[in-house]
């Protein structure tokens, strides 16, 4: 193994060229920054999308990237400012910055970034504020989704501000409230530990002192995520159900070739909570780069599954038709042992036994935002 020294040059070079793509020409001129929206106390900046001659009265879907990521890369991947154009709403992009988070990750365990009125939580609130005044957006239409530390703090700002939206989807993330401290974290991620569902309910009344009606939930997870367990998604879930009163009720469970979908409804037999099991996919968003949206890259795994298309779905931004159809039905027909998903992973992050130690050290820190 090398030493320290040349690993840290290493870290050092790979972030600088990460660095030089993300400021440079590489960067996704579809977006544009939004210049002035507050105090902004989390110190974040902001880039927005807004397709041609967009509705009045439109709505607001905010996104937030994951670790290692820009507003720009995440949507290049994901497709939300392309699935904007298709169904006339506008896309908000709050973006962390270096000097906050070494890793780029929105530091989702950090009290002070995820009280209500606080940190970056508050900043990405005045965000919101800023753009559906100046665009005359939808106030019963603004939604958020986001990726691992993107999706902790999408359930944040769910907690603390769950007046402000009408669903969320929160994808390879953990519960608001699981962790208050980098140990935590690293614990939480592992799948260790953690609050009961019905304390972790109680976290989310107390965040804001809203007594309902509450967001819908879209939650997705990979079997075979190796940074953010799984056991975080079912944490979410509790959560949420927990504080619907419904911890009792069973879902309705749809098996597919490749993954599974549990669905919760409300008395009024709405859906309001829905759970996607993605089985073989490691850490990531789940992506089909033949729909016209998405482009597969580092933590964006293309599984013939399009979870920007579904996520619209689920919140009535699109309407049902052929995508969710198409895809049951692509996927339906794969053979036994030739779905695209049983040997989906990261193609940034190839496995290598030569590596030792030292890369499960590095994978550690990366996976907590203290190393690129």
């Amino acid at each position: 193994m090398g030493s320290l020294a040349d690993a840290v040059a290493r870290v050092a070079a790979r972030r600088k060229q990460i660095d030089g793509v993300l400021g440079g020409r590489q960067q996704n001129q579809r977006l544009s920054e939004l210049q002035a929206f507050g105090s902004n106390p989390g110190n974040l900046r902001g880039w927005t999308y807004r397709p041609k001659n967009v509705a009045a009265h439109a709505p607001l879907v905010v996104v937030l990237h994951g670790c290692t990521q820009s507003a720009a890369s995440y949507d290049r991947g994901a497709g939300w400012s392309r699935m904007a154009d298709r169904n006339g709403f506008a896309v908000l992009f709050p973006e962390q910055q270096r000097s906050n988070n070494a890793n780029l990750c929105f530091n989702w365990f950090v009290p002070d970034d995820t009280r209500r009125d606080s940190g970056e939580a508050l900043s990405i609130r005045q965000m919101i504020e800023a753009e559906v005044t100046a665009q005359d957006m939808d106030r019963t239409r603004i939604f958020i989704t986001g990726l691992s530390a993107g999706g902790a703090m999408a359930a944040a700002m769910l907690a603390t501000y769950p007046e402000v939206f009408a669903a969320g989807a929160i994808i390879a993330g953990l519960p608001y409230g699981s962790a208050k401290s980098l140990p935590q974290a690293f614990d939480r991620m592992r799948g260790h530990g953690g609050p009961t569902a019905k304390l972790l309910a109680t976290t989310v009344q107390q965040a804001s002192g809203h007594s309902g009606p509450w967001p819908k939930l879209s939650v997705w997870h990979g079997s075979a995520d190796q940074t953010v367990s799984p056991v975080n998604s079912d944490q979410l879930v509790g959560q949420w159900l927990t504080l619907l009163g419904q911890s009792r009720s069973q879902p309705q469970r749809e098996q597919h070739q490749g993954y599974r979908r549990d669905v919760w409804k409300n008395a009024a037999n709405e859906e309001v909570i829905e759970s996607y099991l993605i089985q073989g996919m490691a850490h990531g968003t789940p992506v089909d780069s033949g729909d016209g949206l998405s482009h597969a890259g580092p933590f964006m795994i293309d599984t013939g599954i399009s979870s920007t298309s579904l996520i619209s779905r689920f919140w009535g931004l699109e309407d049902a038709g052929s995508d969710r159809q198409s895809q049951h039905t692509r996927l339906s027909a794969t053979s036994a042992g030739q779905s695209p998903l049983a040997v989906a992973q990261p193609q940034f992050e190839p496995r290598d036994p030569a590596a030792g130690p030292g890369r499960f050290i590095e994978n550690a820190l990366r996976a907590a935002g203290l190393m690129k």
